[in-house]
């Protein structure tokens, strides 16, 4: 490799660099417009990897072959900098369009759609046209193709540097507008170092085949299959390996996440690890396709080798990495090594083989034009940009059918199956000689000792995740279901007492403080509203908090948003008696959709909205807790209206609940915080937000109680020892103004950061709820003007409250 390759390497790397970061600030910016639903996020997929099969498969039928290669490549980096500027800015602008006009059903998927294509579909196209830019220094032939391998390698490896980069500093650090400005300062660079490097390089040389076999090029023999037919069998074998390595991914992030809580710093760690992967296996490839006779040969092996990668993995997945004892400590670096390692014992070794595809693809294909038709003349760039879109458009099929149909169909165990017989097909269709009777009937045979070996995934992670070595070991599932969106369970323990899990992680339980505080998202708001007639139910979970709302006489209609569709059947059968059978009462309607989008898009107002969603920690929760999002929710209330906020304190930090609670006040300052202890132990708060001031008149809460059409509350209050007035009021545990000066250095939540889901996830392993609890209750002061009523009344409150000074 001379220098000018070198550079060339750098260059590639950069830019992969630069690539990663854009790809994960567009996905969280869309995702705040288009929901982070499974089908919106399929829309945000293909518009992204289509934009790059689009740009790889035009580029050389677009460009004329004259131009200087590396110019056209800098002109292309210059291209996608200044996209990467003006995709946060143009956003704000496609927001407001996309709110005014967005609807639901196939409407609703268009406008998705178009908002994804005016947004990503120039630069995406402009990233998938670089590679066959490049492909025009060299002539169709092996060695021309294994350099590109070492591109694609060089690529895809800074692709690492900027998923770590992102998801470890500039977003977690910065905010998107930062990082993009990085990102394109990188572009920028990356230009200018091409157009000074095209002098170096010059014009491409077309030189002939003779010529370039007596330079000591090896031009390998044609395979059995000559001309079209081979290039056909070829594409249509790296199309299945992109199929595979994309249907893999989404099936072993899932799994990861359930074993290594689904933080954003997992997913960018399981992401940089398949990279690395690929990176490296291209590198291999790219070897092989020099050094080695035959790359069809080579790239059939790799996919034999894969269909028993696939099942050893899948076997290792089952037995032995949910087991593997997690780091106990507080030390979140300690915990990224644990993750680290379980991504590196899943995804790395397979994707050794999958990233050695694409090169030795490259090759055979290479092969093919050259001895079956001595084509002097073809173009390295259609060649390439061929490879490239069906590798991708493979990719789209495999993101997209794995995650949204085979995943929800027949669940991780047998997606598994079908990707290993998947690989086997491929192997099938790149060594022409396997197509025997003896050929299938191995084939036949491995295949089916692979499917056997193939186990179902413990029920066990699918419940309790990281914490599947610590927690209830004489559970016992009575239902377990693998959606779209989300893994669910529900479990039960000899005592009677039952779980609902999502994606391994405990979200609601028939245990007192659980239902205690998902009734206190409900009552509350529904009583200190003069007379309450809608409501929106963020997130269903059991239904408790939805089914607290159904025993309120005024309450006209009850809107539960719901992301997962699995999760309101699952609740109506198991958690009925909890509930009130609220999904089975007339006035219950059920949306599915991300509650956030929902909200967006509605033009409808509540009574009261109440949020009681998955933990902060998890990837994409932070978005329920932003600044923007409370914003949009106090646009949807109507006069007088209330809003409820859960907010947990374990698995937490005080930093994060300090963020929680001051992004909050930011736009409902008159709120009130609602303490839901332990026995005295801190577990979660409630924030209640007004547009005034509350004043709670004591008296007059106990008459309307007393009231005979308010039976039924009474009985609901008295289920979680709220049974009296004074009971449900002495959870007070301050107001919002009261803990400004604990206050005073919190981060507020922005769309444009999200730096919660950074902060809590660094917080997850934390067990100082009791601390956080204290730290609050030693701001709350009494008596508070939040509060009339008798005399008695008032003096009975403040010795329940135990007022701190």
């Amino acid at each position: 490799m001379g220098a000018p390759f070198a550079i060339l390497l750098v260059l590639l790397a950069a830019s992969g660099c630069a690539a990663l970061v854009y790809e994960i600030v567009w996905f969280q910016l869309l995702e705040l417009v288009i929901g982070s639903s499974a089908v919106s996020l399929g829309v945000l997929l293909a518009t992204y990897m289509g934009g790059m099969f689009l740009g790889s498969l035009a580029y050389g039928r677009v460009v004329p072959g004259r131009r200087n290669p590396l110019r056209v490549y800098a002109a292309i980096e210059a291209g996608i900098g200044w996209c990467g500027l003006a995709v946060p800015f143009g956003l704000r602008w496609l927001d407001r369009l996309y709110s005014a006009h967005a609807g639901h059903g196939f409407a609703g998927i268009l406008m998705r759609a178009v908002v994804c294509a005016l947004c990503l579909l120039a630069p995406t196209a402009l990233m998938g046209a670089s590679l066959p830019a490049l492909a025009r220094q060299w002539e169709v032939s092996v060695r021309g193709a294994s350099r590109l391998g070492f591109l694609y390698g060089a690529n895809t490896a800074g692709a690492v540097a900027g998923c770590l980069l992102a998801g470890f500093y500039l977003l977690r650090v910065n905010d998107v507008y930062f990082a993009s400005y990085a990102a394109a300062a990188v572009n920028g660079a990356v230009a200018l170092a091409a157009l000074a490097a095209s002098g170096l390089v010059g014009r491409r040389k077309r030189l002939p085949h003779q010529a370039e076999a007596e330079r000591g090029v090896a031009v390998f023999a044609g395979s059995e299959e000559t001309g079209e037919s081979a290039s056909y069998t070829i594409y249509a074998v790296i199309a299945i390996s992109g199929l595979c390595a994309l249907g893999a991914e989404v099936i072993w992030t899932r799994l990861l996440s359930l074993m290594m809580g689904a933080t954003v710093y997992a997913f960018a760690i399981i992401l940089a690890v398949f990279l690395a992967g690929l990176g490296l296996g291209s590198g291999l490839g790219s070897y092989l396709a020099r050094k080695r006779d035959s790359p069809r040969m080579w790239l059939g092996v790799c996919q034999v080798i894969l269909a028993f990668v696939v099942s050893g993995i899948a076997y290792r997945l089952a037995r032995y990495l949910p087991y593997w004892k997690m780091e106990s400590s507080a030390d979140p670096r300690l915990t990224f090594r644990g993750d680290l390692w379980r991504s590196m014992a899943t995804v790395m070794f397979p994707a050794l083989f999958w990233g050695a595809s694409f090169p030795l693809a490259l090759a055979a294909a290479a092969d093919s034009q050259r001895s079956a038709r001595g084509d002097h003349g073809a173009d390295s760039a259609r060649l390439a940009g061929s490879i490239y879109a069906a590798n991708t458009f493979g990719a789209i099929l495999g993101a997209l059918g794995f995650s949204m149909v085979l995943i929800p169909w027949i669940g991780t165990q047998n997606s598994q199956r079908v990707l290993m017989a998947l690989c086997l097909i491929a192997s099938l269709i790149a060594l022409p000689r396997a197509r025997t009777a003896v050929g299938l009937a191995i084939l036949a045979m491995t295949a089916g000792l692979l499917v056997w070996r193939i186990p179902p995934f413990p029920w066990q992670v699918f419940a309790y995740g990281r914490e599947l070595t610590i927690s209830y070991k004489d559970s016992r599932p009575l239902y377990v279901g693998e959606g779209r969106n989300a893994s669910i369970a529900i479990t039960e323990i000899p005592d009677g007492t039952r779980f609902f899990h999502i994606s391994g992680k405990v979200e609601a339980s028939t245990l007192p403080q659980d239902i205690r505080l998902q009734r206190m998202l409900g009552h509350l708001p529904a009583l200190l509203h003069a007379g309450p007639r809608s409501v929106l139910v963020v997130g269903c979970g059991a239904g408790v908090t939805a089914g607290t709302f159904a025993v309120h006489p005024e309450i006209e209609r009850i809107l539960i948003c719901e992301l997962e569709p699995l999760v309101p059947a699952a609740s109506a059968r198991y958690f009925a008696k909890q509930n009130h059978d609220v999904l089975r009462d007339r006035r219950t309607r059920i949306v599915y959709d991300d509650a956030r989008h929902y909200v967006l898009t509605t033009p409808e107002r509540f009574d009261i909205i109440t949020s009681d969603p998955i933990h902060p920690w998890v990837k994409g929760a932070a978005t329920l807790y932003s600044k923007e999002y409370f914003e949009m929710v106090k646009r949807h209330l109507n006069p007088g209206g209330v809003v409820t906020q859960w907010v947990p304190l374990y698995q937490t930090d005080p930093e994060t609940v300090e963020s929680e609670i001051a992004t909050f006040l930011s736009v409902f300052p008159h709120a009130t915080i609602w303490n839901n202890d332990l026995g005295g132990e801190g577990y979660d708060v409630m924030l209640l937000g007004q547009m005034e001031p509350a004043r709670i008149d004591i008296d007059e809460l106990a008459r309307r109680l007393a009231r005979p059409d308010y039976a039924r509350v009474r009985e609901s209050l008295a289920e979680v020892g709220l049974g009296s007035p004074l009971s449900l009021l002495a959870t007070y545990a301050g107001r919002g103004s009261d803990l400004d000066p604990w206050l005073k250095h919190a981060a507020i939540n922005h769309d444009r950061d999200l730096r919660l889901q950074y902060l809590a996830g660094l917080g997850m392993t934390q067990n100082v709820a009791t601390d956080i609890m204290y730290q609050i209750l030693r701001y709350r002061r009494f008596p508070s003007p939040v509060f009339t009523g008798s005399e008695e009344q008032m003096r009975s409150l403040g010795s329940m409250l135990r007022t701190w000074q």
